[in-house]
């Protein structure tokens, strides 16, 4: 058995080991967190497990609002191969996600035919920083974490809940970049 273990550890890449490290030492993992849908039901993020998930703060009066077409795209693509998007909307970026949950749901569904999870407003950076956007920010790997500096940061996520790469707003979600790590995650 420990001979198994040691043959694992090796094989992972060194960004998993160290959330699996940090998760361990925080006692809180991905799965661990429940917030709200966009209808203010309590859902677990634990319900997509085993999926490969892209976790995006999105906001519909920005500059990359039109984002939301090619992750609806990228969504339709994918979802029946275990992938799933999860938009959290947030207000903290030039006020520029102004709406109530219904406002925002009614303008992703009517404006770009939003089909991904939609969860509850919430905030993504600051004092009163949603957890699950603490832990996203705080205790990842190197190269992942750090502040949130604009709407439409997605963040992707492997289907043992470990976050494993981070894209940038300008990143598009269609991009060649994106679809090729996810379709690695898919694998």
């Amino acid at each position: 058995m420990k001979s198994f273990l040691g043959k694992l550890f090796l094989r992972l890449p060194i960004a998993a080991l160290l959330v699996m490290v940090m998760s361990a030492s925080t006692g809180t993992g991905l799965y661990d967190f429940t917030l709200n849908s966009i209808d203010g039901k309590p859902t677990p993020l634990a319900n997509y497990k085993g999926k490969v998930l892209m976790i995006v703060n999105v906001a519909s009066q920005c500059g990359y609002t039109p984002q939301y077409s090619a992750l609806e795209s990228i969504y339709e693509k994918y979802k029946d191969k275990g992938f799933v998007i999860i938009g959290f909307p947030a207000n903290n970026f030039g006020a520029q996600e102004p709406g109530t949950n219904e406002e925002i749901k009614t303008f992703c569904t009517r404006k770009y035919s939003v089909t991904f999870p939609l969860y509850a407003k919430i905030s993504v950076k600051g004092d009163d920083q949603a957890p699950l956007y603490s832990y996203l920010t705080k205790q990842t790997a190197p190269g992942i974490g750090g502040d949130i500096k604009w709407n439409f940061t997605k963040f992707l996520v492997d289907r043992n809940g470990n976050v494993v790469q981070r894209f940038e707003p300008a990143v598009t979600p269609d991009s060649k970049e994106v679809t090729s790590a996810i379709e690695k995650q898919l694998q």
